[in-house]
């Protein structure tokens, strides 16, 4: 297993993305912290863990909080370090609107949000990180794409990408390592689902089909597949990797 006696922090492991990522790691052998706002949600990923074979535990914690972060982040290290860091909370953003008729306030509070977070959470485990002489960050970002009426999103996206670039730098003299995933976005189901179009999980789909257009392969990653490449770059098969984004956009981000 590539996570054998790992310790890894799922913030936002109540969402879609979170919670597979905080199952493919705990498939994986890490022992799993899961942290968001909303306990039943947690406690269900919890549950499903558990039921799988699998170690987690569940804290009700705000990410904005930096009190409150560094408190659990504090707590899981004494019990025997933190290896990974996994950033999965959402922005609240809001999309579809033109820049031109966008108030100030709406455009700016997912990049507020989206830094504080990320912020906060990377400083409180890597304090512990740094001190142990080893770890890994990981947050979902971007910012190098040119999509119209994503409010706030863009930016918040390629600010998040800043940030692991100075966090890197660092943290890296320490053993730390920290990077971004780039992903198209999912198309609602889950590996163990029956997609919407009637295809097998991971079947790639027709080019130009709806929500693949851009996609060189035609194919949304599934979150599943979105938890996979976490798993990798959580892994020491990545331990290379710093300070980078790794794309899976399947060619509608060309590197």
């Amino acid at each position: 297993m590539l996570l054998e006696a790992k310790t890894a922090i799922v913030y936002g492991a109540g969402g879609a993305i979170g919670s597979a990522v905080a199952r493919a790691y705990a498939r994986e052998g890490a022992t799993v912290h899961l942290t968001g706002r909303t306990r039943p949600a947690l406690e269900e990923v919890a549950q499903r863990i558990r039921h799988d074979g699998g170690a987690a535990h569940v804290a009700q914690v705000d990410v904005l909080d930096r009190a409150a972060v560094a408190r659990h982040a504090d707590s899981v290290a004494a019990d025997g370090g933190i290896d990974i860091c996994f950033n999965a909370t959402s922005n609240d953003d809001v999309q579809g609107t033109p820049l031109l008729a966008m108030p100030f306030e709406e455009f700016l509070r997912p990049v507020t949000k989206a830094v504080t977070a990320h912020f906060n959470v990377a400083v409180a485990v890597g304090r512990h990180m740094t001190r142990r002489g080893r770890g890994v960050i990981l947050v979902m970002a971007g910012g190098r794409e040119a999509i119209p009426r994503l409010g706030g999103s863009h930016v918040a996206w390629a600010a998040l990408a800043g940030l692991c670039r100075q966090l890197a730098a660092e943290f890296g003299p320490y053993g730390v390592r920290v990077s971004w995933l780039l992903s198209p976005g999912s198309p609602g189901y889950d590996d163990h689902d029956v997609r919407p179009d009637g295809a097998a999980p991971g079947e790639t789909e027709s080019a130009g089909a709806p929500g693949t257009v851009g996609l060189l392969t035609g194919h949304l990653p599934s979150y599943g597949e979105v938890a996979n490449v976490a798993v990798f770059a959580a892994s020491d098969w990545a331990r290379t990797i710093t300070a980078s984004e790794i794309n899976f956009t399947g060619g509608a981000v060309v590197d």
